[in-house]
């Protein structure tokens, strides 16, 4: 069997899902704008079919003033991408690190749209080292696989 070649492309990238409410409107609009914000990532991943895989990043946004939530915005934006010849620890990466990198910029405009469509200031969303967040997710799930094998042990 010949090796097969490594492709990485990227095929589509789409909106799979937003929404944006606002629960303190109208009368957040009376009020000095200065939230304190929480942003979450997510990132999932599927194989479609032979070589397709599709990748969500989701972000969520949460603005809160005066301990009460004010602006929830949530965006999934997704892309299929063509993955040919990477498999194992490599296509996580592939799928964990390199996808929500490319996926990220339309996902940090499409928060910032909703909050400007809401009748808010653009957010802004800050660059992400998703690998960092990456290796951090793998420690995480090494130390949860690790903990339960540890406490067998001591019974």
């Amino acid at each position: 069997m010949a090796d097969v070649p490594q492709t990485f492309a990227l095929q589509r990238i789409y909106l799979k899902d937003c929404s944006l409410e606002s629960p303190a409107s109208p009368m957040i609009f009376t009020k000095a704008w200065k939230p304190k914000f929480k942003v979450d990532l997510n990132t999932r991943s599927q194989h479609i079919a032979e070589k397709s895989h599709e990748v969500i990043l989701t972000v969520t946004l949460t603005a809160e003033l005066d301990d009460e939530k004010v602006l929830l915005i949530e965006v999934q934006q997704a892309g299929l991408f063509a993955i040919e010849g990477i498999e194992g620890d490599t296509l996580k990466q592939v799928l964990g690190i390199a996808c929500p990198n490319l996926l990220f910029p339309y996902a940090r405009e499409a928060v910032d749209s909703l909050a400007l469509k809401g009748g808010f200031p653009a957010v802004g969303l800050q660059p992400v080292n998703f690998e960092a967040l990456f290796r951090e997710a793998q420690k995480q799930a090494q130390a949860q696989a690790a903990a339960p094998a540890a406490s067998e042990a001591k019974h």
